[in-house]
């Protein structure tokens, strides 16, 4: 979280159950240093009070009695607009939604909202009655032809009605995501524009499991962050995601739960899915950490310890990626990673050659900031043709964007 120091983010919470949900959002924000500014609808603060939301994001939350009373020299809904890099609003309400839609301006937030310029994630919470209603459905395909306006689409589960199904808000783990995106998109002077939109992209993430017996196996750290990173950044900016992944713990996945994936064990069932999935794409992006040896022969059943063979009779494991790089189109890109120790570039640039890529990413494991298991990454971006572009330490899902915007220069 250290990259957002100083970003400017205005909450909006309009009335809504979900509205609980905000408090950790505005909590991570606070102490990653953000300087964030809540604003309350009067529905809103039915279910959370100003209090709560002051204390977390460090300064007064706004209200309607702000907006009305105000009595600093320019108008409240015209500063807050001005100031904000992104806006969320979160939970959205079927009401709420309704104004956007049709450009109605009757409280702060909707005020704030017709004011500003910057990027709006919208978070929508309701009934699954509610939320598939015609007009609902309607209003909300009506938002999002708006470029201003992004998505955090409801997830399915049990709401607090007791309802099973479509409506509960995405967690804040989801839209801490988001926000990262819309920002560095800002950053490059894009607002938020979905520069992936139209783009089929296929990533690999996470290692592979090569089973000697039911419960050993040949594997390795990898936990598969800087692919559900590469894949998040990718739906962000419009592109159709598909990622076939490892085993991965449940906490990495729940932030990527809207984006079509294909869980994997082993090298050969990574490799079916990628050469399934590839004629259908524009990109490959081969983040998997894909286990090099495998068992020469797997046991169903758990060996006794002075049974296990040794020395472990081992194959090769085919090599995915130069295997797929000979299957590529001209239309078509990959671009291959190489985790390395001491001099990345050298080893990298050798794959790079002899797999027929068009670009790879080399990242240090032996680095602080980089390798396995950790949140951060770093690297070098080398392309076929021409110079190699730093990737400097930074979150894995601040690299997946820099990484893209490398890709753009190819």
């Amino acid at each position: 979280m250290s990259d957002w120091k100083g970003r400017r983010i205005l909450l909006a919470i309009s009335g809504g159950i979900a509205a609980y949900k905000v408090c950790q959002l505005a909590s991570t924000l606070g102490k990653a240093g953000v300087d964030v500014r809540a604003i309350l609808t009067d529905s809103a603060q039915q279910f959370v009070t100003p209090l709560s939301f002051s204390t977390l994001c460090r300064q007064p939350t706004l209200t309607d009695a702000d907006f009305w009373n105000a009595t600093q020299g320019r108008p409240l809904h015209i500063e807050l607009g001005e100031w904000a890099e992104v806006m969320v609003i979160a939970p959205l309400t079927a009401n709420t939604l309704a104004k956007l839609a049709h450009g109605a301006a009757d409280n702060l937030l909707t005020n704030t909202v017709l004011a500003s310029t910057c990027p709006v994630l919208l978070a929508p919470a309701m009934n699954t009655d509610m939320w598939e209603q015609q007009a609902v459905q309607r209003n909300w395909q009506q938002v999002q032809t708006d470029p201003r306006f992004h998505s955090a689409a409801p997830g399915v589960g049990l709401l607090a009605c007791d309802r099973q199904g479509t409506g509960r808000m995405a967690e804040p783990a989801q839209l801490l995501a988001q926000l990262k995106s819309l920002l560095h998109q800002s950053d490059a002077h894009r607002l938020g524009e979905r520069d992936l939109t139209g783009k089929r992209i296929l990533i690999s993430g996470g290692g592979t499991q090569e089973f000697i017996d039911a419960v050993r196996f040949i594997g390795n750290p990898s936990t598969g962050r800087m692919g559900i990173a590469l894949a998040l950044a990718a739906h962000h900016r419009g592109a159709q995601v598909t990622l076939v992944h490892g085993p991965m713990h449940e906490a990495d996945l729940a932030i990527a739960s809207d984006i079509q994936r294909h869980p994997v064990t082993t090298a050969a069932e990574m490799q079916q899915a990628l050469e399934t999935a590839w004629p259908q794409q524009d990109w490959l992006l081969m983040a998997a950490a894909v286990a090099d040896l495998t068992p020469a022969q797997t046991h169903s059943h758990k060996l006794p310890k002075a049974d296990l063979p040794n020395p472990l009779p081992l194959s090769n494991v085919p090599d995915l990626v130069a295997a797929l790089a000979q299957q590529k189109q001209p239309q078509q890109k990959i671009i291959g990673f190489a985790a390395q120790t001491g001099d990345i570039i050298t080893p990298a640039q050798g794959k790079l050659q002899r797999k027929g890529l068009d670009a790879i990413v080399a990242n240090p494991v032996d680095r602080v900031d980089a390798g396995f298991g950790g949140d951060r990454n770093q690297g070098q971006f080398i392309p076929a043709q021409g110079q190699a572009t730093p990737l400097p330490p930074s979150s894995k899902l601040t690299m997946a964007h820099r990484i893209y915007d490398a890709i753009h220069n190819l």
